[in-house]
């Protein structure tokens, strides 16, 4: 069954209000984005499977959990989902990193992919797919079925705002696919925007316009 959870950590909503003020620059941005990407990896990381081991402290042999042979990978929806990497990698160092390149055409809204690079035993990997934003829903849906025609069967979705038609186009689209959300906003606005948001999180965190 799919999970939906909204994050309610205080330290997440505090970071999230950091950063939907117009007046937070580039840098300071980037590094809040990066830290709540961490915050919510610990999160969304909950539930990975552990298995015993047997292994020698300084004073004896005692039996310590490690995780059980799933393997990871970060997989950022290109380009503002870059932000999150280093945030997702500071828990989960040992994880891969793919990238799905989409772009939101400015008049249908819909997506289009430029670009696909993945590990390449993405089909035995937990990949979380990552992306500030969680529109109209259409590039998340769409970097997700990427990922599935090539074999990828366990994934989950970060965000770390949401508009509820984009949670909605991701429940009806892939109802197998895990959602963690910072922050669940009202709605989107007339230009796909959503509100109360923070903008566009690509421009914001590599300064651009």
């Amino acid at each position: 069954m799919q999970k939906i959870v909204v994050m309610d950590h205080p330290l997440i909503q505090h970071k999230v209000g950091l950063i939907r003020k117009k007046e937070t620059g580039s840098k300071e941005f980037r590094e809040l984005i990066g830290e709540i990407a961490m915050y919510m990896c610990y999160e969304a990381t909950r539930d990975l499977k552990l298995t015993d081991i047997e292994i020698e402290t300084p004073i004896c042999r005692t039996t310590v959990k490690e995780l059980s042979g799933k393997k990871l990978a970060v997989v950022p929806i290109l380009r503002a989902g870059l932000g999150m990497v280093e945030g997702m990698l500071a828990m989960i160092p040992a994880a891969k990193v793919g990238h799905i390149g989409l772009y939101r055409d400015p008049e249908t809204l819909k997506p289009v992919e430029y670009y696909c690079k993945l590990p390449a035993d993405s089909n035995e990997r937990e990949v979380f797919v990552v992306d500030p934003m969680l529109a109209t829903g259409g590039s998340a849906v769409a970097a997700i079925q990427m990922l599935k025609d090539k074999g990828v069967k366990n994934i989950r979705f970060l965000c770390i705002i949401a508009a509820p038609e984009g949670v909605e186009a991701m429940k009806k689209a892939h109802p197998d696919v895990d959602i963690y959300i910072g922050a669940l906003d009202q709605h989107l606005n007339e230009h796909g925007y959503i509100v109360p948001g923070l903008g566009d999180a690509g421009d914001r965190i590599f300064g651009t316009k």
